[in-house]
């Protein structure tokens, strides 16, 4: 292979496959600049939306040397154009109740077309946004989609005001429940643990790919499983009968209805780290649960953690800490974890290898491709729970790439850079073997 980036597009080109024909060689960063500008203009002359220019460094050497941070490459920045902005009245501002409890203004917009989408809401962030840009109800406002996906208003149009616009404040009480509502930092809170706006959201975020991934249950059947009475919070999932559902739900079939209980019963042997994120602890996410997963055995012996065994976890802080012994306080999240128990939902984690706690410490883990016997959240569990690193890209730092059925092109990259490549009965067979070892 050609060891220019440029040379291996036009390679790509000679054998037939689609690359962009706007593609660009530059010499040096003016050029780069000159051709952003030069797209900024031309944009809408596309067949497709773009949101800005990719630069990349072109030895592929030095694109080695460079390397990854997390996802991203060092050797590639993405330089976005000016947002595409619109002028429109701003009717009104609701408040959305989030599952912690925050409440998260938006803006209710006379309808205006903004970069190819209609846009009749967009994110107002807070009441210090609000302020800071002093936005008021019924001014005209500056709309833009926010690398040209997100809505949000930029500002208003002073010039244009006649004097009836109001200012607005944040509610004394929550709009779904009348509870109190306290101001912490930035964002005001319900402070009702049992909100109801609260309830429907976590049990939204329980579901979802990243924490309990229960395919079926989406953002629709959670609402009608709320609304209907079925279901007041996650723990209930777990309890749910046919019966229940065919005679309470609207167009559920009988084959929809098994697909889902399926997948509900299969959710109860996530790991330990997917249902502490789940649980949808404040200051809690992905990364977090990892540690508190390889930190205590099961979700009874994080409960009963001291804030000061919390704090000596790395990455763990008082603000951390005392969420997490706040959740565990209250008598509503005690419950949903005494239904978790009850419905034989895995709480806790294997006990640890004999050869010590990381038998693959300093080893990292990249997959690619589609396994067959498990998901990639779970592999990637089972390389962190023995210690090991699980990688978003090859390097010369990884150590193994588990190659999957359709695998990418990290496969290529790791034949390219020597780096031994498993199959998926190899990887669980090093997997089994590092558990007995």
């Amino acid at each position: 292979m050609p060891d220019t980036h440029w040379e291996r597009m036009e390679y790509l080109k000679s054998l037939g496959f689609k690359v962009n024909p706007s593609n660009r060689l530059c010499k040096n960063i003016g050029e780069v600049e000159g051709y952003h500008r030069e797209w900024e203009e031309k944009r809408e002359s596309l067949p497709y939306d773009a949101d800005g220019i990719v630069a990349k460094v072109n030895s592929i050497e030095m694109q080695d040397r460079l390397g990854f941070v997390a996802h991203e490459p060092r050797w590639a920045v993405a330089y976005k154009f000016r947002a595409i902005q619109a002028t429109t009245i701003l009717k009104d501002i609701g408040i959305n109740v989030g599952r912690t409890g925050s409440l998260n203004p938006y803006a209710i917009l006379e309808p205006v077309f903004v970069g190819g989408v209609t846009i009749k809401q967009a994110a107002l962030h807070n009441e210090d946004d609000i302020r800071r840009k002093d936005i008021r109800i019924g001014d005209k406002v500056i709309v833009q989609r926010a690398g040209e996906v997100i809505p949000e208003v930029v500002g208003p149009v002073v010039s244009k005001r006649t004097g009836n616009e109001m200012m607005f404040s944040m509610p004394s009480r929550c709009p779904a429940c009348g509870a109190e509502v306290i101001k912490t930092e930035a964002m005001h809170r319900c402070t009702n643990a049992a909100c109801p706006a609260q309830a429907l959201e976590k049990l939204k975020h329980f579901v979802s790919r990243g924490a309990m991934d229960i395919d079926g249950v989406g953002e629709r059947l959670c609402a009608a499983l709320f609304e209907g009475g079925l279901v007041h919070d996650a723990g209930d999932l777990y309890h749910l009968t046919r019966e229940q559902m065919l005679e309470r739900l609207e167009r559920m079939a009988d084959k929809s209805v098994s697909n889902v209980l399926a997948s509900i019963e299969k959710s109860k042997q996530r790991p330990l780290a997917r249902v502490i994120f789940a649980l949808g602890m404040l200051h809690v996410g992905g990364e977090t649960a990892d540690l508190l997963a390889s930190r205590f055995s099961s979700l009874d012996s994080l409960a009963n953690a001291s804030q000061e065994e919390l704090l000596s976890i790395p990455s763990i802080g008082p603000k951390i800490a005392e969420s997490i012994a706040a959740f565990f306080r209250q008598e509503g999240n005690q419950n949903i974890i005494r239904k978790l128990k009850k419905a034989g939902v895995r709480l806790s984690e294997a006990e640890s290898p004999k050869r010590g706690d990381t038998p693959l410490a300093g080893q990292e883990f990249v997959l690619t491709g589609r396994l067959e016997s498990l998901t990639r959240q779970d592999a990637e569990a089972r390389v962190k729970q023995l210690g090991g690193v699980a990688g978003s890209s090859v390097t010369r730092k990884t150590t193994y790439v588990v190659a999957g059925a359709d695998p990418g092109s990290k496969l290529d990259r790791a034949r390219t850079l020597g780096i031994t490549v498993l199959s998926e009965d190899e990887f669980l067979k090093l997997m089994g073997k590092e558990t007995q070892a």
